[in-house]
């Protein structure tokens, strides 16, 4: 895995919880803790530091990845502004991770092995994506996605149909942005 997610990762917990909290987390999850943005590290460091900060929130492993997808993206919103621009809501900016976003990250990171989403448009309105990764990490995509909505002042609904973690083939998530339920603004009768 490029060191990149370890560096968003590092940076989150410094934010939400401080610099002793990072380094705690290091210590008990058994890793180094030097990670470079362009360098590769095993899968397993991710998967200890994830599962030793879901034990220490008291939360599951899927539950702390959809926290730090969420917590990331300002993050990634702040370092890399130009695959946000020409987006003013979620879904045509999740649409553009595979054109846009994904052989962008190739370049910048040469050998990332980035998960291959694939797009539709349901009949019901929502967007469906599907989600295919060796490392199964569907939970932290649904973050991101709750992360991008947030960017973008949206809250969206994802409903996961589909689980390669459960033994599907891929992850299948159905993606609806919410709307705001109005209110009736008629004057009082007083």
């Amino acid at each position: 895995m490029k060191g990149i997610i370890f560096n968003l990762l590092e940076d989150v917990v410094i934010r939400r919880h401080g610099e002793a909290a990072w380094e705690k987390l290091l210590d008990q999850a058994g890793v180094s803790g030097a990670y470079t943005s362009l360098g590769s590290y095993p899968d397993g460091e991710l998967e200890r530091l994830v599962e030793t900060a879901a034990d220490t929130l008291g939360i599951s492993p899927g539950g702390c990845l959809r926290w730090f997808g969420r917590a990331a993206m300002p993050l990634l919103a702040e370092r890399y502004p130009a695959f946000f621009t020409g987006h003013r809501t979620t879904l045509p900016f999740l649409i553009s991770v595979n054109e846009i976003i994904h052989p962008e990250v190739r370049k910048i990171h040469p050998g990332a092995n980035c998960p291959v989403f694939r797009f539709e448009q349901a009949a019901d309105g929502a967007l469906r994506m599907g989600y295919e990764s060796q490392r199964r990490l569907c939970a932290l995509a649904e973050g991101f996605i709750e992360g991008a909505a947030d960017h973008f002042g949206e809250t969206v609904a994802i409903e996961h149909l589909r689980c390669a973690a459960k033994g599907d083939r891929e992850c299948l998530l159905s993606i609806r942005v919410c709307v705001p339920e109005t209110v009736d603004a008629a004057p009082l009768a007083g």
